[in-house]
């Protein structure tokens, strides 16, 4: 039978690859893009900023929990705080989006209303994750093992996926205007965001 640790430490390696897709920013700058599209980045960059560091913190507490010897009822509230907290930066982040608009490129309101879906969606995704933590049965370690091991697929699946319409929405002169902003360089520079 598999420890809770072993299983947290799934999750937690789960988690890295999907935390960080916010930040997945191209780090080239160039300074043709229009003044209107360095406005709406830089409306982005500073609401993402917070959410990116309250998405890392979030890795990082669960990443913790795998190092110390905790017990089940500890794991079980960490990873349900760190699934809320990521569950409510993915939703701020696509209301910031929302807030700044269709950035302007080609298509611009296609790939902004398709990066919001996914960040609802992501939202919405940790959310159900806390949901299943909280439901699971710490008094039973080798049950509360089973379980993790389930969340940590879910998770799994979670990081591959759901990412495509954000790169999209931060590909050409949206990516180069983002790479420009103060707040998107240090929320991309964070830690975690260099593992994946």
């Amino acid at each position: 039978m598999e420890g809770t640790n072993p299983v947290n430490k799934k999750l937690a390696a789960a988690l890295s690859g999907g935390a960080v897709l916010v930040l997945a920013l191209s780090g080239c700058s160039s300074d043709d893009s229009s003044e209107k599209l360095n406005s709406w980045a830089k409306d982005v960059c500073d609401a993402v900023q917070p959410q990116a560091k309250k998405i890392a913190a979030a890795n990082a507490a669960i990443q913790k929990e795998t190092s110390d010897n905790s017990t089940p009822d500890q794991v079980q509230k960490t990873d349900a705080q760190a699934f809320q907290d990521m569950s409510d930066a993915y939703k701020a982040i696509g209301a910031a989006v929302t807030k700044a608009g269709a950035p302007d490129v080609e298509n611009g309101e296609k790939k902004q209303q398709d990066a919001v879906k996914e960040l609802n969606g992501l939202s919405t995704s940790y959310a159900s994750l806390k949901a299943q933590v909280d439901k699971l049965d710490t008094k039973d370690q080798a049950k509360f093992a089973d379980g993790l091991k389930d969340i940590a697929t879910s998770l799994d699946k979670l990081s591959q996926t759901g990412n495509d319409a954000l790169k999209t929405l931060e590909e050409g002169d949206v990516g180069k205007a983002m790479a420009k902003q103060e707040s998107c360089k240090s929320a991309s520079s964070t830690p975690s965001a260099t593992t994946g």
